[in-house]
Formats: structure tokens, C-alpha cells, sequence
């Protein structure tokens, strides 16, 4: 069971898949087996009945590339864009870290280099 307003969205699609079927002089029994679907689908989504399965009416309707965009994740701009936001703002490479650990194994133990005036360290 959808809302009020799905519902009377559904009637008014099942209204006019009938006259567009009508139009062409479809029976419900030609227009099912066109859509791979069964003839009670098709009476049942022209009734605008919401128990009829989305893929279903989108088969139906030809609009199933239309129903793969609809929640397609590289098309979400929200999300996207809220994702964006968790992002860390600035990334450290693998040579910043491995600097960091040993600076803090070295603060740890206590031991600092020598380093001498021809720049080596020991």
C-alpha cells in the first residue's frame, strides 16, 4: 500500500497505458507477451495497482534504461557531494607515515642520531 498521491499517480499511469495499448489496437494478451509479462500484470497495471513489481512496469512500459538511471550512484549529486564532504582534506603518502611511526619509536626509546658535520647520520 503506497500514499494517496502514489496512488492516484499509479491510476493515472494504468489510464494511460490503456489508451495508449487501445490506441494501437493491442489486446492485453498481445501487449504481455511483447513485454515477456502475463496478461493479469498487464490488467493489474492498468487497474493501477501498486502490487505490480517495478521491473514489471518498467518492462511494460519500455523504460527499463530509465529505471537503471533512476538510482544510479554516479548520478546522485547529494550523495556525492555528502561523500566528498567525509573525505579527509588532505591525504598523507606512505612516505609521511612511515617518517611519523619512526620519529614516534624514536621518542620512545629515547635515542636521538648524532649527526655530524658532513651531513651522515649514525
Amino acid at each position: 500500500m503506497g500514499s494517496p498521491k502514489s496512488h492516484l499517480a499509479l491510476e493515472q499511469l494504468g489510464h494511460d497505458l490503456r489508451g495508449a495499448r487501445l490506441r494501437r489496437g493491442m489486446a492485453i494478451a498481445d501487449l504481455a507477451v511483447r513485454t515477456g509479462t502475463s496478461a493479469s500484470s498487464v490488467a493489474r497495471l492498468e487497474k493501477g495497482d501498486s502490487g505490480v513489481g517495478i521491473g514489471t512496469l518498467a518492462d511494460v512500459l519500455g523504460l527499463l534504461d530509465r529505471l537503471a538511471d533512476l538510482i544510479d550512484i554516479r548520478k546522485d549529486d547529494l550523495g556525492l557531494a555528502l561523500a566528498a564532504e567525509r573525505q579527509p582534506r588532505r591525504g598523507r603518502t606512505s612516505a609521511t607515515t612511515l617518517r611519523r611511526q619512526q620519529d614516534k619509536d624514536k621518542a620512545a626509546h629515547g635515542r636521538t642520531d648524532v649527526i655530524d658535520l658532513d651531513g651522515a647520520s649514525f
